[in-house]
């Protein structure tokens, strides 16, 4: 009998870091689906927004829309190389599901709020806008290239920072009390991500932690030069899209608090004064993802999924 490869069965009863346990259980424990979101009850919303509005709308969820693709088709296939345990491939597995179901989310806003025309607009605009581009291939170009702390960074740059010029407007609308089913679908995919990009940057100061004092200065050089080089062309993507409603500056300052939260996930100082303080209290109230009170029977909020769902905050930032 010629030999061949032996497989390891996961062995849940043995866990190398409980972290991977805690993770998992926290991620299936949120398990969602965009399909149990009533988004046509915000379709009289849709239509009283004034047209340079749903542009807006329309572009920052296309744009949520490629990041989610490239997380769940690029990111996680990178990241799962360099698993550490079976455990830890198991939560990189879960992740890679829910950016799918991110990007089937918007899918689903899409095709509750657009015509079909309008549809093809959204996605022909995310494959050609130069800033948007700019910015996948950036993140892509470190999941193909880069050391397997070099993939982290630019995981926890997607999840924990780039996402977040895109998020500012639901979570803008859902202050004002527009657009409410909407923002129910952010907040849970901000939900998510939350838990993604401590988890990630966990294993990256694992990493980090082994490396010499040369080798940790270099890998921080390295992750600033990153970050200035994705907030800059993040800062011309975010003028593109806001000039004309005049949220630029807000969103700017949003971004590099974000930016921030990135920088705190991976144990690296802040690089912006920016605090949550100086963010608009309408966006920065958003951010809390507590349960939202639909009907029981009727529609489905952040609250009645699978379980009870914990309100995340500043803690679930870092492990």
């Amino acid at each position: 009998m010629i030999k061949t490869e032996t497989f390891e069965a996961v062995n849940w009863n043995n866990i190398e870091d409980a972290v991977d346990k805690i993770t998992y259980e926290k991620l299936t424990e949120q398990f969602w689906l965009s399909t149990r979101m009533p988004v046509s009850k915000d379709r009289s919303d849709w239509t009283k927004l004034p047209d340079i509005e749903k542009r807006l709308v329309e572009k920052v969820f296309g744009g949520l829309t490629m990041l989610d693709t490239l997380q769940s088709e690029s990111g996680i296939d990178a990241l799962r190389k360099d698993a550490k345990t079976q455990h830890e491939i198991a939560v990189l597995n879960n992740i890679q599901f829910m950016e799918s179901e991110h990007a089937r989310s918007y899918s689903s806003i899409f095709s509750t709020l657009n015509t079909k025309k309008e549809i093809e607009e959204i996605f022909r605009w995310a494959r050609e806008n130069d800033f948007l581009q700019t910015k996948a291939q950036l993140i892509n170009d470190v999941y193909q290239n880069g050391t397997p702390l070099q993939k982290k960074v630019a995981s926890v740059f997607l999840e924990s920072f780039l996402f977040y010029s895109g998020f500012y407007t639901p979570l803008y609308y859902l202050g004002r009390a527009k657009l409410i089913n909407v923002a129910e679908v952010i907040k849970l995919i901000i939900r998510d991500e939350s838990a993604h990009g401590a988890y990630i940057g966990y294993k990256f100061k694992l990493g980090f932690n082994q490396l010499t004092d040369a080798e940790k200065e270099t890998l921080k050089s390295w992750t600033y030069a990153l970050l200035y080089q994705l907030y800059e062309n993040e800062v011309k993507y975010t003028e593109l899209l806001y000039d004309e409603v005049g949220w630029t500056e807000e969103v700017k300052v949003f971004l590099r608090y974000n930016a921030n939260k990135a920088l705190m996930n991976l144990g690296l100082s802040p690089l912006f004064p920016d605090t949550a303080d100086d963010v608009n209290p309408i966006v920065i109230n958003g951010l809390s993802t507590g349960t939202t009170n639909h009907d029981f029977f009727s529609t489905v909020g952040n609250g009645y999924l699978l379980s009870v769902v914990e309100e995340m905050n500043d803690a679930d930032y870092d492990y």
